[in-house]
């Protein structure tokens, strides 16, 4: 008798939290609706982190360290699915990844990500990420590829954000890539100053307002004529 009265226990008990479970996923998945509905992100971060821990999903998870990444919470988003490239993962959590790992100046990392999204759905603003990255790390020669794959397929209408003056401005992509050979070039020959900037002046042609265009042209010429040294005064 004591053994079915502890069996019918137990029953009422696995029942009893069944139902909790379910209520409680049936709460947070109404609040999530309801948070992304006010576009209150952190009530969203919030459901997303109460669901997963209900009722454990890739896909939740994914979703989660999107909003993270979005919000420029990049390490919590890293925190969410990791670091490793994975051959499983989506390609929103690809995405977040190279972002991320951008964002956190872990330019090698960020470039394994941003190639493997680059062989799922070739695009020039990939091969623009990507051809970045490979200056950044040294890989110059290894750049070029993608940069002509980006000057040959870039449209006009397509535009890149630079973030190096306090206020934020777009030039066009095929523009950006255009400065890119010009590193490219002068990196791979620093006497070469003269086609590096001739590739500058294309960018420059396409938006006369690209500002670190004009930069890097400044730069250039100034080491290609170095202003003579002051006289000393003592002589």
């Amino acid at each position: 008798m004591k053994k079915i009265i502890v069996v019918l226990l137990l029953s009422i008990s696995f029942s009893a939290t069944a139902q909790s479970k379910n209520d409680l996923q049936k709460h947070y998945e109404a609040f999530y609706q309801e948070m992304r509905t006010q576009g209150d992100v952190n009530g969203v971060i919030n459901a997303l982190t109460h669901l997963n821990v209900i009722t454990p999903s890739k896909q939740r998870k994914d979703t989660l360290a999107f909003v993270y990444a979005n919000n420029n919470q990049h390490m919590q988003a890293l925190n969410t699915i990791g670091i490793e490239k994975e051959a499983s993962d989506s390609d929103m959590a690809v995405q977040v990844k190279a972002i991320s790992l951008k964002a956190l100046n872990q330019p090698k990392r960020a470039l394994e990500q941003f190639e493997e999204l680059f062989k799922r759905t070739p695009n020039p603003y990939l091969a623009y990420e990507i051809a970045d990255l490979k200056i950044q790390t040294g890989a110059t020669q290894d750049a070029i590829a993608n940069i002509d794959y980006g000057i040959a397929n870039a449209k006009d209408d397509m535009k890149y954000a630079f973030y190096e003056r306090q206020q934020p401005y777009e030039v066009p992509l095929k523009a950006a890539f255009f400065h890119l050979k010009a590193l490219t070039i002068y990196n791979n020959d620093k006497a070469n100053i003269d086609a590096a900037v001739a590739q500058i002046d294309e960018a420059l042609a396409l938006d006369p307002n690209f500002n670190l265009a004009s930069l890097s042209k400044q730069a250039l010429q100034s080491r290609k004529n170095p202003p003579a040294e002051e006289a000393d005064p003592k002589q």
